[in-house]
């Protein structure tokens, strides 16, 4: 066979065994091939972080910034930029320290994609290993569904002929494409060009709010409540979770001992793209922002606009299939088919996953507080809370400490000092992620429910035109009883 003749690296990192299984063809096929399709360096890992990162939020994040004010806004974004990299580290450790301890048993993982899950069972247990793979399924498939709800969010600002349902049923089939895309080796060109259009649509919203000038009017009022406060809060906690990939983008890796700083360089480049850009929207347009989550929806409209659409639509559907490709890999190994060849049957045995996906879509359509209830609800948990506690109890003996393939670094006080912080991770993302962040976006999202209702056909859509009164008219006419209602992305204001 031709697997038994790839060549296995040994890396100075404690045992830690790299089997690097890049093929050897010099061929121009195979050469294209390599470039284009077939990535596991570090640059590969950075554009993948970097492109998954920042997604549909970008979209979002001006509407939290009229929910917590401008200050609020950019302290948060900074504070969960580097929370979010210090959990993204945890989980690059446990990785290398789980891989490691594998290998030495002699286990290959060539046609095997380690994931979080079984890092968990690994090194903790069967019990561990349940709960984070409830959470990570669960938020990776509403992630995905989020997705999805952007793609018909934003395609409607192009083309509002069809209603946004229509256009999510129509998205649904275009994702379930990312079936044929075996694993996150073959991202490498997706995730460059998904930062490229991110890159522009963020900057796009920048130069156009300022051009654009603020609204006669505008006010910058928040935060006024509380529910609204922690609704935006817990969106930037999404903004800044989007590792529960991490993994995965690891094991895609030819050095996956190297993904440590990679994350933190990712959430840098980030940050230079969604401070502007929430910061001149919310300068623009204010409180304006509360009843359109979309950024989007508040623009004129103009080439430089549709062509911001038409590539955050193509950068959802790769964002769709890093969210999914998880998921790929979990119902594969349920049902014996992770191992197989032949990426025809690996693709259509994925299929059954998208099915719920795009039913759930179409139920919750509500774009941007959806955001943050999948925020508090599960983020929180997936990203912050699992990966600090399981950090603590994997190297809580001594023995383990002393043994551990990765050292603490000495700035963060070693293991002392990374177990202070995590134990502040828990606690902070405990109370004001889940605890205050759940309270006010359930709020949030059962007020969406209740003034759209579930199955919407159009969230957010102007109300229809109505026709001008007769000329003989004396008194204008009663609305119709089945009016549209006024479409809100807040909580309503007294």
């Amino acid at each position: 066979m031709e697997s038994s003749d790839k060549v296995v690296e040994t890396v100075i990192v404690g045992n830690y065994v790299e089997m690097e299984t890049e093929g050897k063809g010099k061929d121009v096929k195979s050469k294209i091939s390599k470039f284009f399709w077939h990535g596991g360096s570090t640059y590969d890992a950075w554009f993948s972080c970097a492109s998954n990162q920042v997604a549909q939020v970008l979209l979002t994040l001006p509407y939290s910034f009229s929910q917590l004010g401008m200050v609020s806004g950019i302290l948060f974004q900074l504070f969960y930029g580097i929370m979010g990299s210090w959990t993204a580290y945890l989980i690059s450790i446990l990785y290398v320290e789980y891989r490691t301890r594998k290998e030495r048993e002699k286990v290959d993982f060539r046609n095997h994609v380690i994931q979080w899950f079984e890092v968990l069972d690994g090194l903790l247990g069967k019990h561990w290993r349940n709960v984070g793979l409830a959470f990570n399924c669960t938020f990776l498939l509403f992630g995905s569904v989020i997705q999805l709800i952007a793609c018909a969010s934003n395609i409607y600002y192009i083309n509002d002929n069809l209603d946004k349902r229509t256009w999510t049923y129509i998205f649904g089939a275009c994702c379930a494409t990312t079936v044929f895309i075996p694993s996150f080796h073959n991202y490498r060109i997706w995730s460059f060009l998904g930062l490229l259009m991110t890159t522009y649509t963020a900057w796009y919203l920048t130069v156009a709010s300022l051009l654009h000038g603020q609204v006669e009017g505008v006010k910058h009022s928040g935060p006024t409540k509380l529910v609204l406060y922690f609704t935006g809060a817990t969106n930037i906690l999404y903004t800044f979770g989007g590792h529960a990939v991490t993994v995965e983008i690891m094991h895609a890796m030819w050095k996956p001992q190297k993904f440590k700083a990679i994350y933190l360089l990712a959430t840098i480049y980030v940050l230079t793209l969604t401070l502007p850009s929430a910061a001149a929207v919310y300068w623009a347009f204010g409180d304006l922002l509360l009843n359109h989550s979309n950024a989007f929806s508040l623009l004129p409209r103009s080439p430089f606009r549709d062509m911001a659409v038409i590539l955050m639509l193509i950068h959802q559907f790769i964002t769709f299939g890093f969210a999914c490709t998880p998921l790929y890999f979990v119902w594969e190994k349920a049902i014996g088919m992770h191992e197989c060849k032949s990426l025809c049957k690996r693709a259509a045995a994925r299929l059954p996953v998208v099915v719920p996906i795009w039913f759930l879509a179409i139920i919750f359509p509500f774009f941007g507080p959806i955001n943050s209830t999948v925020g508090s609800l599960l983020v929180s948990f997936t990203v912050y809370i699992i990966p600090a506690l399981a950090y603590i109890f994997t190297f809580k003996s001594a023995a383990a400490r002393e043994n551990a393939v990765e050292q603490p670094p000495k700035f963060v006080g070693r293991w002392v000092g990374s177990f202070v912080i995590n134990v502040f991770v828990v606690i902070w993302v405990l109370i004001v992620g889940f605890g205050f962040g759940g309270w006010a976006s359930m709020v949030n999202f059962i007020h969406q429910i209740d003034t759209f209702g579930l199955f919407t056909k159009c969230y957010q859509c102007p109300p229809p035109q109505q026709f001008p009164p007769p000329l003989n008219a004396t008194a204008p006419s009663p609305a119709p009883a089945n009016l549209t209602l006024p479409h809100h992305g807040g909580i309503h204001k007294p």
